[in-house]
C-alpha cells in the first residue's frame, strides 16, 4: 500500500514524469553542468595531476555547493504543494474519504514529488565523475558529498510536506518551508567549507542521515495525523478565521492589530464604513484578503526570521564587523523569500477565484487596481523586513568602528530599500502574466534568483576557470544586476578592515553601486509599462 500498490504515488508519478517538462527539465540540467565542466577543464593535451590541485578542489566544490544550493531551493518548489494543493482544487475531502491510509497519502505525495529532483541528482554523478582526473579531491569524499545531498532533498521534502499539511495555500506553505530551510543550508555549507578529510566524511556519511531520517520520520508521522484528524475537514481548507479567537488560542508570538508595531501589517478590524475617494482595492486586500487564512505564517516568519538575525548580528555586527555586509545578505535574502508571497498572487487569486472579469469591468483604473495590490503587499513584506533592519542600525550605532564608515552603512541601507522594491514589483508582474498563484511564485524566484545570484555566481566561476585554464573573460560588469555585488562594492576604510585587510572586499568599486540603481530603476519601469500594458488589454477584452 506504501509503494508498490499506492495509487497516490503511482498517480504523481504518470503526472510529473510523463510530461515533456519533465525531460526537458533533465535535459536542460544535465547541458548546464556540462558546460560548466568543459569551460572549467584545462586545455593542455595531457592532464598533470599533481600540479594545481587547490583549483581544481575550489572547482569541484563549487560544483556540489551550486547542485546543493539548486537543489535545496528546489526542494520546497516540489513538495510545499503536496497536501495544500489538494485543498486549493477542492480534492482534499475525497482524498481523505478513500480508502488509503494517512501514512500512505505523505509517503507518496512526498516520494512522487522528490523523485524527478532525485534523478536530476543521480543524473550529475557521471560528469562530476570527470573532474576527479584534475585532482584535489578523492572519490570518497564525492560519495559523501552525494550521501549527504541526497538525504538533505528528502529532508527538505519532508519539511515542505510537513508544512504544507498546515496551510491551506501553497505560497505560505512555501514561505515557511524556505526560511525553516534557511538556517539548515547555511550551517551545511559552513561545514563543508570548513571542514575537511576524515571529519567530513564520517558527519557526511553517519551524523547527517541519522539525523536526517529522525526528522524525517517525526515530520512525516506528524503529517499523517494530522490527516486522520483533520481540523479543517468539511471546510475544504477555505474557512476565514476569525482573528480574535486564533490570537487567544495561539501558542509563542501573538500579533495584536491594535498595538504598535503588529498595526503597522496587521490592522484591525474595521468600525466603520469605507470613507470617500479610498481605493476599494486596498481596502479589500488590507482588511480581508491578506488576512482571511489567518496569522500563522506571518507568527512562523517573524519567530524564525528574529531566531537567526540574533546570532548573525553578534557575528557580523560585533565580533567580525569587517563581515558586516553578509547581514544584510541575509535581510535581502528573508526578502527575497518573504515579499513575493504577498504579491505574487495579488491578480492570480482573483483569476483562480474568477473574479478578475469583474474586477476588470469596475470604473477602477488600472493604476488603482495594481497600486492597490501593490501597496498592500509590499507595505506587510517591508514591515517585516525592516524588524530586520533594526539590529543593523542598532549595531552600527552601538559600533564606533561605523562612525567612520557612515556613508557606506547609508548605502547598505539603500540598497535594501531598492532590493525589497525590486522583489515587489517583479512578483506584481509575473502574477499578472501567471494563471496559478504556485508558478507566479516560483515564476517569481527564479526571476530574482538569476538577477542577484547569477552576476556573483558568473563572476567566481570566471575566477576558477582563469585559475585552472589560464583563460576566461571579464564580467564583473554584471554585477550591476545583483544587490549583493553592490554591497560588497561599498568602499570601507581601515576600521574595518582587521581581516585579511580587506582582501574579500571589492575595494569601493562605486561604478558597480551606481549601476546597480541605474539597473534597478529600469526594472521597476519596464515592469511598470509591462503591468499596465497588459492590465489594459485584459481589459479591453473584458469590455
Amino acid at each position: 500500500m506504501y509503494l508498490r500498490n499506492n495509487p497516490v504515488l503511482q498517480r504523481e508519478l504518470l503526472v510529473n514524469l510523463r510530461t515533456n517538462k519533465s525531460f526537458l527539465l533533465l535535459a536542460g540540467y544535465q547541458l548546464m553542468l556540462s558546460l560548466v565542466v568543459l569551460a572549467a577543464w584545462p586545455a593542455d593535451r595531457r592532464l598533470d595531476l599533481t600540479s594545481n590541485p587547490e583549483s581544481a578542489s575550489r572547482l569541484v566544490n563549487l560544483f556540489f555547493l551550486g547542485q546543493y544550493v539548486i537543489a535545496s531551493l528546489i526542494a520546497p518548489s516540489f513538495s510545499a504543494g503536496a497536501v495544500s494543493g489538494e485543498k486549493e482544487r477542492q480534492t482534499y475531502e475525497m482524498l481523505l474519504a478513500s480508502p488509503m491510509r494517512p501514512g500512505a497519502i505523505v509517503f507518496g505525495k512526498m516520494v512522487a514529488s522528490l523523485l524527478h529532483l532525485g534523478l536530476l541528482v543521480i543524473a550529475s554523478l557521471p560528469i562530476i565523475a570527470l573532474c576527479l582526473p584534475l585532482g584535489g579531491v578523492s572519490l570518497y569524499e564525492v560519495i559523501a558529498a552525494y550521501v549527504g545531498l541526497l538525504v538533505s532533498v528528502v529532508l527538505y521534502g519532508a519539511i515542505g510536506v510537513f508544512c504544507s499539511s498546515y496551510f491551506t495555500r501553497t505560497s505560505s506553505s512555501i514561505v515557511v518551508s524556505y526560511l525553516a530551510i534557511l538556517p539548515l543550508v547555511l550551517a551545511a555549507i559552513t561545514f563543508w567549507m570548513l571542514a575537511s578529510g576524515e571529519f567530513r566524511l564520517k558527519v557526511s556519511l553517519l551524523v547527517v542521515p541519522a539525523f536526517a531520517i529522525a526528522a524525517i520520520g517525526l515530520m512525516c508521522a506528524n503529517a499523517a495525523a494530522r490527516m486522520l484528524y483533520p481540523p479543517d475537514f468539511g471546510s475544504e481548507g477555505k474557512e476565514v478565521i476569525d482573528l480574535e479567537r486564533e490570537a487567544e488560542e495561539a501558542v509563542g508570538l501573538v500579533i495584536q492589530p491594535d498595538q504598535f508595531p503588529d498595526r503597522l501589517f496587521a490592522p484591525p478590524k474595521k468600525q466603520e464604513l469605507m470613507a470617500d475617494g479610498t481605493n476599494p482595492v486596498y481596502d479589500k486586500e488590507l482588511h480581508s484578503e491578506i488576512f482571511s487564512q489567518g496569522t500563522l505564517m506571518l507568527r512562523l516568519v517573524i519567530q524564525i526570521s528574529m531566531l537567526l538575525a540574533i546570532p548573525l548580528m553578534g557575528l557580523f555586527l560585533f565580533f567580525q564587523y569587517d563581515r558586516s555586509p553578509w547581514f544584510v545578505v541575509y535581510v535581502i535574502v528573508f526578502n527575497l523569500l518573504v515579499g513575493p508571497v504577498f504579491l505574487a498572487g495579488s491578480m492570480t487569486s482573483e483569476r483562480e477565484r474568477q473574479t478578475l472579469d469583474l474586477l476588470l469591468t469596475t470604473t477602477l483604473t488600472p493604476w488603482q487596481i495594481l497600486s492597490g495590490k501593490f501597496i498592500v503587499g509590499f507595505r506587510i513584506s517591508f514591515v517585516l523586513t525592516s524588524f530586520l533592519l533594526w539590529p543593523l542600525l542598532l549595531g552600527t550605532l552601538m559600533n564606533d568602528v561605523f562612525y567612520t564608515n557612515w556613508m557606506s552603512v547609508l548605502g547598505m541601507f539603500a540598497i535594501v530599500v531598492m532590493a525589497s522594491l525590486v522583489n515587489a514589483f517583479v512578483a506584481l508582474t509575473c502574477s499578472l502574466f501567471c494563471r496559478r498563484t504556485s508558478v507566479s511564485l516560483i515564476a517569481t524566484y527564479v526571476v530574482l534568483l538569476t538577477l542577484y545570484v547569477g552576476p556573483p555566481a558568473l563572476v567566481t566561476f570566471s575566477g576558477l576557470v582563469q585559475t585552472v585554464t589560464a583563460t576566461g573573460a571579464p564580467v564583473q560588469f554584471l554585477g550591476i544586476a545583483s544587490p549583493f555585488s553592490a554591497l560588497f562594492a561599498l568602499p570601507l576604510d581601515g576600521n574595518l578592515m582587521r581581516f585579511g585587510e580587506g582582501e574579500w572586499l571589492n575595494p569601493g568599486n562605486l561604478t558597480t553601486v551606481y549601476g546597480y540603481f541605474g539597473f534597478s530603476a529600469a526594472v521597476l519601469a519596464v515592469t511598470s509599462l509591462a503591468m499596465w500594458t497588459r492590465l489594459n488589454a485584459r481589459r479591453g477584452l473584458s469590455e
